[in-house]
């Protein structure tokens, strides 16, 4: 008679999960290299660890932080929203549509090969200094890649599921929640991480370039006047929450997304 075996992590072919130990023992590493590095080089260029946080806490407390922090996440929210909708919607298209991926593929790999500066130039050029040429240019940046990824997805659906499911009448409601969807929500999700990752990255050099407020007008400023310690503060605070939102809606999505295969 056969009996189940409860299998471990590694017998299941991974790896015991790492303890979470080890991630805070090497941030402790990285501050106590950095308090090392800052009192040998003994410059105004590279500030020790307390300087920074110092910084931080003043400018959050001021307020102008929170502000500028809050004007990027919105622009990043609205140009990730806008980018992944259109897509997803153009990935699936093409992937479903062998005529209309012929058609688009030469532009889609156009525009995901056209560096993203050029596109944040031509925007503000031809759309002036404004919040729409500033969304355009990281909806455009980012669209492609989203667009492939998908694509992808919708080229590995199960087509034999799909012929069952047309054989029985499955409503078209049905068979996309229950067939479509599960199998190409990982390929969105990682269209959405890496996407999102990239988002972070063109919003800052949108705000540098033509953009009065945001963490990226603010770091320019910072630069012009050599403060570093003000660098270094800002990007803190704006990679704590990039981590904050990768642990707390990402990574989730991505065990969600993956728990089919399960």
């Amino acid at each position: 008679m056969a009996t189940a075996v409860k299998r471990s992590p590694v017998a299941a072919g991974g790896t015991s999960a790492p303890s979470p130990w080890l991630r805070t023992l090497s941030w402790c590493v990285l501050l106590i290299v950095w308090q090392l590095a800052s009192m040998a080089a003994n410059t105004d260029t590279l500030p020790s660890p307390a300087q920074v946080f110092h910084r931080l806490w003043v400018d959050t407390a001021s307020g102008e932080l929170p502000y500028h922090l809050a004007v990027t996440l919105l622009r990043v929210a609205v140009s990730f929203a806008l980018a992944m909708l259109i897509g997803v919607s153009l990935g699936i298209v093409m992937g479903r549509c062998p005529r209309v991926d012929m058609a688009s593929d030469g532009m889609v790999l156009l525009a995901l090969n056209t560096p993203a500066l050029i596109v944040i130039i031509l925007c503000y050029v031809w759309l002036g200094l404004t919040e729409v040429a500033a969304i355009l240019a990281v909806v455009i940046n980012k669209v492609p890649m989203v667009t492939i990824t998908v694509r992808e997805g919708a080229r590995a659906v199960d087509r034999q599921l799909l012929e069952v499911a047309e054989a029985y009448r499955l409503p078209l409601p049905r068979v996309v929640r229950r067939i479509y969807l599960p199998q190409l929500l990982p390929y969105v999700i990682a269209a959405a991480r890496s996407g999102l990752s990239l988002i972070w990255k063109i919003v800052l050099v949108v705000e540098l370039l033509g953009r009065s407020s945001g963490m990226g007008f603010k770091l320019a400023t910072f630069f012009q006047f050599f403060d570093v310690t003000s660098i270094l503060a800002y990007t803190l605070a704006f990679v704590a929450v990039v981590l904050v939102v990768e642990g707390l809606l990402m990574r989730p999505l991505d065990r969600y997304a993956a728990r089919w295969q399960v």
